[in-house]
């Protein structure tokens, strides 16, 4: 008779009885506890492996022991000289249950496992993709059994994987029938949805990759990701080659409006670049393009509708419509994508005219409709996106900061590359400036720092370079609290026709900020700033608990310069953080995980969307925002850290008439 023995399993802590000779894997099953299997327990895969502890375990009332599992085996042995296997572990789908045993479920043997995502800042994601792998055994049919190929198959997934109701389209019936005589009556199988097979090999097989993307309007960046495993396995980037039609969102949709084939051909060089990428991501994986099954995209509206053929012409001119605002699911092939040929690709919704899947994807991210604190999340780009809100309501809007931000529009502007200014500093008595350029880790005012850029040179000032010289000249007094440029005693200040323009490097090619320079930047900063209080008022909130930089270049902005300029509203410098790319990491989550798709649609249809454009508000807001930090706001927590200049005479004479309008109200 056989006897019965205690099994507990870590981390789910889930526990019960089994008889002698049962199976790990079966005891797992029978527990509900989380323990991979893609072969189904044929002692293929290996991705069912366990660690036995040793040891008495008085919490879990047991003595556990190596010994209270059976002998390890022929299969164990195998398969560690083909793949390796850790000699504490066991295959779960071969080594027996024989006495009371405590077995520890690494996470990389977890079907949910959770994962750290650093490479898109993505902390703690459940790994449960829409799309997974299944080997069965089918059957064979005979002269008794007439059934088809496709049929069999579907039976067997039903018996080994209870996967009741699952479909086979009509276009797999010839794949089916060539795979099962390949893979003498054995295959793997991909099923979507835990409803449809989608792609099927012969015998035992592997590797099922997705890739998640993100469209800007400068910059497209995407990841390859083992669907099992949830690891990234090559990232790349690109421009966007739609900036040749167009350095920003208006301009690309004026060429469509202005030109008859304008449409076609900015969503043919979108594709075509998607399909560059996903080459590159598979090239530097060292996987084939044909085993990426699943892709999930991001973009702001209008890149979204270029992307996917739809007119973008309704969202240049009032009231902004959106072709739709559902996700979209469209097989990868009518994007013109070089995938396996049964490949889908999710689009997360839309928000609003000027509100896209980028923003959804940074909310799925940030998640701040699921907390109490009061998030402004600002997704910083050519055109920003505002979030404000908590779990009980949250609230979006866009600002047309424009292009500087990214070095557009400024005299020695360039995007972030080497040998761009990123970091300046500028001391107050002397008002010379130092410093560091992207590519060296010094700073300029370094002995060494020549011989360090020899290669790269100093080539121009990128965004968050400008950013911090425009606020380190207000802090040395170079410039007023209007923005206007002064004259000083200085040789770093120098006449440019009749305005003034600061002198940031004097080396080989001299580096400006000229009073054009700070213009541009006061009206990108007025624009977002005035997004962000907008929101505020609808909220009904004089303060933020929290800001979340997001973006390439949200994510390189330093906290304190960007209130300096008015950028944010004043915040404990201790709760404004960079969210990095958290459009792309909304794209990975949706890649990932199934739940969070159901998850993000809902929520996007809660969101409420405030149109800068026909809110008397914004303009007021914009013109008290063109002041640094600003005209009327106050900056109490920055005030702790840095002494802030005296509000020129014109800038402070208008705050205290503000003031007093609104004490007289």
């Amino acid at each position: 008779m056989a006897t019965d023995h205690a099994v507990v399993f870590t981390p789910s802590g889930k526990r019960g009885r089994v008889t002698t000779g049962t199976t790990i894997l079966t005891a797992a099953r029978q527990m509900g506890v989380d323990l991979d299997s893609v072969c189904g327990g044929r002692s293929i895969c290996g991705r069912c492996q366990v660690e036995p502890m040793e040891g008495e375990f008085s919490k879990h009332e047991l003595t556990s022991s190596n010994a209270h599992l059976s002998e390890f085996t022929k299969t164990e042995l195998e398969f560690d000289a083909k793949k390796g296997l850790d000699p504490k572990r066991r295959l779960g789908c071969v080594a027996e249950i024989c006495g009371d045993i405590l077995l520890d479920v690494p996470p990389e043997s977890q079907v949910h496992r959770q994962v750290v995502r650093k490479l898109v800042e993505v902390d703690n994601l459940v790994i449960d993709p829409v799309l997974v792998l299944r080997y069965v055994e089918v059957r064979q049919g005979s002269m008794e059994d007439p059934s088809g190929d496709s049929e069999r198959l579907l039976e067997a997934l039903t018996e080994q994987w209870d996967l009741t109701g699952i479909s086979l389209s009509p276009a797999m019936v010839g794949e089916v029938q060539a795979a099962l005589r390949a893979g003498k009556w054995s295959v793997t199988v991909a099923v979507r949805d835990g409803a449809e097979v989608v792609a099927v090999w012969p015998g035992f097989h592997e590797d099922a990759f997705g890739v998640a993307i993100d469209v800007g309007s400068t910059t497209i960046a995407g990841h390859l990701c083992d669907l099992a495993s949830g690891e990234a396995l090559a990232s790349a980037g690109r421009a966007n080659p739609q900036i040749r039609f167009g350095e920003d969102l208006m301009s690309r949709v004026s060429y469509v409006m202005i030109n008859p084939d304008g449409a076609v051909a900015l969503t043919t060089a979108v594709r075509e670049a998607l399909a560059e990428l996903i080459d590159e991501l598979a090239a530097g994986a060292g996987v084939g393009v044909d085993n990426v099954l699943e892709l999930t995209i991001v973009g702001n509206p209008v890149m979204h509708h270029l992307l996917l053929g739809y007119d973008s012409q309704p969202l240049g001119e009032a009231p902004f419509a959106l072709a739709t605002d559902r996700a979209i699911q469209i097989p990868a092939r009518e994007l013109d994508l070089r995938t396996h040929h049964n490949a889908q690709v999710y689009v997360l919704p839309c928000i609003a005219g000027h509100v896209g899947a980028d923003t959804a994807g940074a909310i799925l991210s940030e998640s701040p409709h699921k907390d109490s604190p009061v998030m402004l999340l600002v997704d910083i780009g050519t055109n920003a996106e505002v979030v404000l809100g908590n779990q009980d309501r949250l609230l979006a809007a866009s600002s047309p900061t424009g292009p500087a931000f990214e070095g557009a529009q400024i005299s020695s502007g360039q995007r972030a590359a080497p040998g761009a200014i990123e970091r300046v500093r500028i001391d107050k008595d002397t008002l010379e400036s130092k410093f560091k350029v992207i590519g060296c880790d010094l700073w300029s005012d370094d002995p060494d720092f020549s011989d360090a850029i020899s290669d790269i040179g100093i080539t121009g000032i990128c965004g968050s370079g400008i950013i911090e010289a425009v606020a380190e000249m207000f802090l040395a007094k170079v410039i007023t609290s209007d923005g206007r440029i002064v004259d000083h005693l200085s040789n770093r200040v120098v006449a440019d026709d009749r305005t003034f323009q600061y002198l940031l490097s004097d080396g080989d090619r001299k580096i400006y900020v000229t009073q054009n320079d700070v213009r541009a930047i006061q009206l990108a900063k007025a624009a977002l700033y005035a997004g962000g209080r907008l929101l505020m008022d609808h909220l009904g909130v004089d303060q933020v608990d929290q800001i979340r930089l997001a973006g390439a270049f949200g994510s390189h902005i330093d906290a304190t310069y960007a209130m300096v300029l008015g950028l944010i509203p004043d915040c404990d410098s201790s709760q404004v953080t960079s969210a990095g790319n958290a459009a792309g990491a909304g794209a990975m989550i949706a890649l990932l995980n199934r739940a969070s798709r159901a998850e993000i649609e809902e929520v996007v249809r809660k969101v409420e969307k405030i149109e800068t454009a026909i809110e008397p508000a914004f303009q007021t807001h914009f013109v008290e925002a063109m002041a640094l930090p600003h005209l009327t706001a106050s900056f109490p927590n920055l005030s702790k850290k840095i002494i802030l200049p005296e509000p020129t005479q014109p800038v402070a004479t208008r705050r205290r008439r503000r003031r007093d309008t609104q004490e007289n109200t």
